[in-house]
C-alpha cells in the first residue's frame, strides 16, 4: 500500500488556511448575531422619535427573527444544494444592501420592512457558517475546536452588541445601528473570497416550496396574533382566529414533511431522542435569553433610565457569561456528557429567571440584578454546546447544511416567541393599569399625542423628564413615573414566572426522556470518542 508523506510547512500552510477560514466564517457568524442584539439599545430612540409602543417596538425585533428564522432550513438546503460559500456570499451581499434601506428608514413600516429583508439574508448567512465549519475541518480535535469558536462568538457578539449600539447612539442617531453593518458585511465578504472554500452535498432532494410556504406563514400568523393580543385582546375573534388560523398551517406543514419525499424538514428526525431533545432544549432557552433582552431594554433605560452607553455597560456581565459559558460546557460535557450538562443550564437559566423576577425599581444593580443576569447567561452557554453537538451528530455529514439550519431555526423560533410571549404580558400588564391613568392626566401636563406615547411604551419616561412644568404638575408627573414603572415590573415579574416555568419543564422533560451518560457513538464537537467502541461510518 502507497504511503503519502505530507511536507510539514505543506501541513502548517493547509492548517493556517482552515484556521483562517474560520476566523472570516466567525466574522460573519457575528454580523448575523450582532443584528439580533445591537437594535436592542436602539429601541428606545426609535420609539420615541417614531412614535411607536411596545407592539411596534417588538416588530423591530420579530420582523429579523421572524424572516430569519423561516428561512432558516431553506437556505441551509440550497447550500447544501448550491454551494454553501456561494450561498453565504449572496446574504452578505443582501444584509448590506437591506442596512443601508433600514439606515435611510423614516417611518416605524419602513424600518420593519428593512429589518424583514434583512432577516432574508442573514439566514443565506448562518447555516452555512456551522456546516463549512463542519466540512473544513475533518480533523477531530481541530474540529472540536473550531465549534467551540463558532460558540463562543455568538456570546461575544451579546457581548459588543448593547457596548456598541450604546456608544453610536452616544454620538449618532439610531440609524447608526443599520450603516454599522455596511462595511462590516463587505469586509466579510471580500474575506470570504479570498479564504473560504467552497463545498457543497453531493445528495440533495427538490427544494419544498410548500413545506417552506406553510412553515413561514403558520410561525408568522402565531407570532403575529400573540404580539397584538394586548391591543385586540386576547379572548378577541382577531387574536384567537389569526392564531387558529396560523396553527392549522403549521400542522398542515408537519403533516405535509411527514409524506414528501424531499421535505426541508425531516420531521422523522423527531423520534430520535438525541436530536429531538436537545432541539427543545435549545428552543426554549432562546425562548427565555430573547425575552429577557427584549425586557431588559425596557428596564435599563425605562425603570433605571440609564442612557444607552450606561445600558450596554451594564449588560456586559450577561455577554461575557455567555462566552465563558461555552468552554465550560465542553469541560462538563467530556466528563459526564450531554444530559447532565444540558440539565444543569436548563436549571440555572431557570434560576436566573425567578431571581429577574424579583427585582423592583429600587433593586442594587449588584445584589439584585447581577446575579440573575450571570446565572441566566451561564446556564443558556451551557446548554448550547452539548446540544448543538448531539443535533449535528445525529446527521449524515452531507447533510450538515440542513442540520446547522434546523440547529439554527429551534433558537430564532423559540427566541421569537420569546419576544412576543414575554413582551405581550408585559404589554398587557402595562396597558391595563396605566392606561386608565393616563385618561386622567390633566391637558396642562400632557397632550393627547404624548398620552398615546406614555400609554403605548414606559420609554416614554426619558422624553417626559424633558419637558418642563409648573411646580404643581411635577409632583403628578413624579407619582405617575413611578406608577408606570411599577406597572412594567410587574409584568416583567409574570412574564419571568412564565419562562422560568417553561426553563424548568423542559429540564425535567430532558432529564427523563433523554439518555444519560457519554454516548456510545464519538461526539466529534465536544471532543469525545470512545476508544472501546469500532469505528463509525464517517457520515454519521
Amino acid at each position: 500500500m502507497a504511503t503519502s508523506i505530507v511536507d510539514p510547512p505543506m501541513l502548517l500552510e493547509r492548517r493556517t488556511a482552515r484556521f483562517l477560514a474560520l476566523a472570516v466564517i466567525c466574522l460573519a457568524e457575528l454580523l448575523v448575531v450582532l443584528d439580533n442584539t445591537i437594535v436592542n439599545v436602539a429601541l428606545p430612540s426609535l420609539g420615541v422619535e417614531l412614535s411607536t409602543g411596545i407592539s411596534g417596538l417588538q416588530w423591530v425585533v420579530d420582523a429579523y427573527t421572524l424572516s430569519f428564522a423561516g428561512l432558516l432550513l431553506a437556505f441551509g438546503n440550497l447550500g447544501d444544494r448550491y454551494g454553501r460559500r456561494r450561498v453565504m456570499m449572496i446574504g452578505l451581499i443582501g444584509v448590506a444592501v437591506m442596512s443601508v434601506g433600514g439606515a435611510l428608514s423614516n417611518s416605524m413600516g419602513a424600518v420593519i420592512a428593512a429589518r424583514a429583508a434583512m432577516g432574508v439574508f442573514a439566514a443565506a448567512v448562518f447555516p452555512a457558517t456551522l456546516a463549512l465549519i463542519i466540512n473544513i475541518f475533518t480533523d477531530r480535535r481541530e474540529r472540536a475546536l473550531a465549534v467551540g469558536a463558532w460558540t463562543a462568538m455568538a456570546g461575544f457578539a451579546i457581548a459588543i452588541g448593547p457596548i456598541s449600539g450604546g456608544w453610536l447612539l452616544e454620538h449618532f442617531t439610531w440609524h447608526a445601528v443599520f450603516w454599522i453593518n455596511v462595511p462590516a458585511a463587505l469586509i466579510a465578504l471580500a474575506a470570504t473570497l479570498i479564504w473560504v472554500p467552497e463545498s457543497r452535498s453531493d445528495r440533495v432532494g427538490r427544494l419544498d416550496t410548500l413545506g417552506i410556504t406553510l412553515s413561514i406563514a403558520g410561525i408568522t400568523l402565531l407570532v403575529w396574533s400573540i404580539i397584538e393580543a394586548p391591543r385586540h385582546g386576547w379572548l378577541s375573534v382577531t387574536t384567537l382566529g389569526v392564531g387558529a388560523f396560523g396553527a392549522v398551517l403549521l400542522a398542515t406543514f408537519i403533516a405535509w414533511e411527514l409524506r414528501t419525499p424531499a421535505p426541508i424538514l425531516d420531521m422523522r428526525l423527531f423520534r430520535d431522542r438525541r436530536f429531538s431533545m436537545p432541539a427543545m432544549a435549545i428552543a426554549v432557552g432562546y425562548f427565555s435569553m430573547f425575552g429577557f433582552l427584549f425586557l431588559i431594554t425596557q428596564y435599563f433605560q425605562g425603570v433605571r433610565e440609564y442612557t444607552p452607553l450606561e445600558f450596554g455597560i451594564a449588560s456586559l456581565p450577561f455577554a461575557f457569561s455567555v462566552a465563558i459559558g461555552a468552554p465550560i460546557a465542553t469541560l462538563l460535557g467530556q466528563r459526564l456528557g450531554t444530559t447532565p450538562v444540558i440539565v444543569f443550564g436548563l436549571l440555572l437559566t431557570g434560576l436566573g429567571l425567578y431571581l429577574g423576577g424579583q427585582v423592583t425599581v429600587d433593586s442594587a444593580y449588584v445584589t439584585d440584578v447581577l446575579p440573575s443576569m450571570v446565572s441566566m447567561a451561564l446556564g443558556l452557554a451551557i446548554v448550547q454546546g452539548p446540544a448543538t453537538e448531539s443535533i449535528m451528530g445525529s446527521l449524515p455529514l452531507n447533510e450538515a447544511g440542513a442540520g446547522s439550519a434546523v440547529n439554527d431555526t429551534t433558537r430564532e423560533i423559540g427566541g421569537t416567541l420569546g419576544v412576543a410571549v414575554l413582551g405581550s404580558i408585559v404589554a398587557s400588564y402595562y396597558s391595563t393599569r396605566i392606561g386608565p391613568r393616563i385618561d386622567a392626566v390633566p391637558a396642562g401636563m400632557m397632550n393627547d399625542t404624548e398620552k398615546g406615547l406614555v400609554k403605548a411604551s414606559l420609554l416614554s419616561v426619558i422624553e417626559m423628564r424633558k419637558r418642563p412644568l409648573a411646580p404643581f404638575f411635577e409632583t403628578q408627573r413624579e407619582n405617575l413615573i413611578i406608577a408606570m414603572k411599577t406597572a412594567m415590573l410587574q409584568g416583567s415579574h409574570a412574564a419571568s414566572l412564565v419562562a422560568a416555568s417553561a426553563v424548568i419543564g423542559c429540564a425535567v422533560l430532558v432529564a427523563v426522556v433523554l439518555p444519560w451518560g457519554v454516548p456510545d457513538r464519538d461526539a466529534v464537537l465536544l471532543g469525545w470518542r470512545k476508544s472501546t467502541q469500532p469505528q463509525e461510518d464517517p457520515a454519521r
